[in-house]
C-alpha cells in the first residue's frame, strides 16, 4: 500500500523514556471547576460536556506562541491532561469509575487556547464553535509523566502566570467531576483507545493573553513557558 502524502503523526515525549506517545484524540471537558464555571454565567453541578480539538493542535513544549487570526480576544486556560492507554483487563467504552485508572497511561499538563470573542459569537447566534478552540496550535502541552511516577491523581496544585502574576491558581480536587468519573462518562459516548489526550477542564481566572505576554504553567513536576508573538 502506497500514500498520496506522507501523514502526519502527533507525537509527545514521555519522560524518563525514549518512546513517543502518538496522539489519537483530543477531548476537552468543559466547566469542570465550580469557580470556573460561575464566572463562565454558571451556577449548578452539571453533567460533564466534552468538545474536541484537531490531534495537530498540539504543540509540544513550545518556546513561542504566535497569536492566532481572526481574534482579538485570546484566553487561556490552564489543564491536567490526561493519557490514555489500552488495557488487556477492560475495553473502552462504558468504563465504570473503579476500573477507569486502568485505561490512564499518564498526565501531562496543558493550555487551552480559546478565541474568547469568536466563541462568544458562535454561541449568540447558536452555532458550533469549533473553530473558537480547534484552531492551529491551540493547545500547547508539555511532555507526559508515566501513571507510575504520580499514581492515582486526586489532589495537587495547578497554577498559570502571565508575565509573573498569577492568573489561575487550583488544586485537582475542585474538579467537579474527577478523573475516574470523567473518564467513564466520555466512554458511554465513544470507546476510548490508545493514544487518545483528555483535557480535564481549568479553574478561575481565565483571562487574556496578549502579544508580548509570557505563560508559565506549572502542576506536579510538569511545567510550560512560552511566549506570544
Amino acid at each position: 500500500m502506497s500514500f498520496a502524502f506522507k501523514p502526519t503523526i502527533t507525537t509527545i515525549p514521555i519522560i524518563g523514556s525514549e518512546q513517543e506517545f502518538p496522539v489519537r484524540r483530543v477531548y476537552c471537558v468543559g466547566r469542570n471547576y465550580a469557580d470556573h464555571a460561575k464566572e463562565m454565567g454558571h451556577s449548578e453541578r452539571e453533567a460533564p460536556f466534552f468538545f474536541m480539538k484537531p490531534a495537530d493542535a498540539i504543540v509540544v513544549n513550545p518556546e513561542t506562541m504566535c497569536y492566532p487570526s481572526m481574534t482579538n480576544q485570546l484566553h487561556h486556560e490552564i489543564e491536567l491532561v490526561i493519557a490514555i492507554r489500552d488495557s488487556d483487563a477492560i475495553h473502552g467504552f462504558e468504563v465504570s469509575t473503579e476500573q477507569a485508572w486502568e485505561l490512564v497511561y499518564g498526565y501531562a499538563l496543558g493550555v487551552d487556547l480559546t478565541k474568547r470573542d469568536l466563541q462568544a459569537k458562535y454561541k449568540k447566534q447558536s452555532r458550533p464553535w469549533d473553530l473558537a478552540k480547534g484552531f492551529d496550535q491551540s493547545a500547547p502541552i508539555s511532555s507526559i509523566i508515566p501513571f507510575e511516577e504520580l499514581g492515582k491523581l486526586t489532589d495537587g496544585n495547578i497554577e498559570l502566570s502571565v508575565n509573573n502574576e498569577i492568573r489561575q491558581k487550583g488544586h485537582i480536587n475542585q474538579m467537579i467531576w474527577s478523573i475516574p468519573e470523567i473518564i467513564s462518562e466520555l466512554s458511554k459516548h465513544i470507546v476510548l483507545k490508545a493514544g487518545d489526550l483528555i483535557f480535564t477542564g481549568t479553574p478561575s481566572g481565565v483571562d487574556e493573553i496578549k502579544k508580548g505576554q509570557t505563560i508559565f504553567a506549572n502542576s506536579f513536576d510538569l511545567n510550560l513557558n512560552f511566549k506570544i508573538t
